[in-house]
């Protein structure tokens, strides 16, 4: 097991210093813990850690080991930059910030490692982003016809099964047995922005009255059973949403857990992880198997995914081939999918439109992927086809099936 810090969380590897020469044996316990997959896949883990609070406990939050430390002063700093803006951009902070100004500032800040004007920057780029494609009106402009909406739902599996134990929302993905072969990328691009919007406008509001304490993060579970290397085909797309959380939505997951996840992945890790911030990439965690003994540190049995209930990753495929039931948390029917839809349909009741709503997905506009990003994209197919030579994969295209894969898609 690992060994135990005083506060009863588990003490995470670190470079020695001097005199600690002999800690040899401590690092090795830690390299038989729970993480061990994480380390041979080359997925960066962190740690999660219990501390005592009151007369119960709760989890603390995932912290990275080199934290920038946000001061009063920088805070003081940044506000009166913001003071200076437009008047039609202060608009769109206030309607960002819901009240939390402060809170705004720090996630910005620590998305520029402490850098106040490239912070001012981002925020004001963010800003003008959501009044360019007005994102504050985007919950009132659900995707129609209501079919076109189901086959997003089917093929962008995405849901929220919970709470952590101190309240943060538990966003699960199906990161595998995604296809988003249904639907146009705008499509895709405008259910993930809905999304996010909901959480941080609805969910995170409801979990800080509900919980008493301010909720501005939320924790990501994604289940990779079934990932085959052809799911690098979609690094365009996936690119653009990881491009527009990083700019758009800083610092709002506090960890990614990785679960279910097979062999391949490891190959799919080492295209991806050089798309992705690095301060994202210092929030991946990998768990072992199904994540479930890991994740019931932090949420209550209730909060699981349900894909994380039992061992193994075929709970996650028998989910997709019943998305009727209540339980899995991509359908349609789970409460998660009926309080947004319910609530995307009464916002745009609510609005007079000039002209009927057309059918069809609302376009945002998305960043493009700079330089060297197209670069890495360009040079994707030449690179996993190397990995399959490597590792004896064989990708399933043109109805050849992948060596080793257990699931398919329903």
């Amino acid at each position: 097991m690992n060994k135990m810090n005083k506060r009863g969380g588990f003490s995470a590897r670190r470079p020695l210093l001097a005199g600690e020469e002999n800690n040899e044996q401590q690092r090795r316990r830690w390299r038989r813990g729970p993480l061990v997959a994480a380390r041979r896949s080359g997925a960066l883990a962190s740690e999660v850690r219990e501390t005592a609070a009151g007369d119960g406990k709760e989890i603390d939050r995932h912290r990275r080991r080199e934290m920038v430390i946000i001061t009063q002063d920088m805070i003081k700093q940044f506000q009166s930059l913001i003071e200076a803006i437009d008047e039609p951009i202060k608009i769109a902070y206030e309607n960002l910030h819901q009240g939390c100004p402060t809170e705004t500032m720090i996630r910005f800040l620590k998305a520029r490692d402490g850098n106040i004007p490239k912070a001012h920057k981002m925020l004001v780029d963010c800003l003008n982003w959501r009044i360019e494609n007005q994102i504050d009106k985007i919950l009132s402009k659900p995707i129609v016809p209501v079919e076109l909406y189901r086959s997003v739902r089917e093929s962008q599996l995405i849901g929220m099964s919970g709470y952590t134990k101190d309240g943060r929302p538990v966003i699960a993905v199906g990161v595998g047995l995604s296809t988003y072969d249904k639907a146009s990328i705008h499509s895709y691009v405008q259910s993930h922005i809905q999304i996010n919007e909901f959480r941080d406008r609805v969910i995170m509001p409801s979990a800080t009255k509900k919980y008493e304490r301010q909720i501005s993060t939320c924790v990501k579970v994604l289940d990779m059973t079934g990932l085959k290397l052809s799911h690098l085909n979609q690094i365009k797309l996936l690119t653009v949403i990881s491009s527009i959380d990083d700019l758009n939505y800083p610092e709002k997951t506090d960890t990614y857990y990785i679960v279910n996840a097979p062999y391949v992945f490891s190959a799919c890790w080492k295209v991806v992880k050089p798309l992705l911030q690095e301060r994202t990439r210092k929030k991946v965690q990998v768990l072992s198997g199904c994540g479930k003994d890991d994740l019931l540190k932090i949420m209550d049995y209730e909060s699981l995914p349900h894909f994380c209930r039992r061992q193994g990753s075929g709970s996650s495929r028998l989910a997709r081939n019943s998305m009727g039931g209540d339980d899995c948390c991509f359908s349609l029917d789970h409460g998660f999918h009926h309080q947004l839809y319910t609530y995307m349909s009464q916002q745009a009741a609510g609005i007079k439109p000039r002209a009927p709503l057309k059918q069809g997905s609302f376009h945002v506009g998305f960043p493009e992927p700079d330089l060297m990003d197209s670069k890495i994209v360009q040079t994707i197919e030449t690179e996993f086809h190397k990995m399959e030579n490597q590792n004896g994969f064989h990708e399933e295209q043109n109805g050849v099936k992948t060596k080793g894969d257990e699931h398919q898609n329903a």
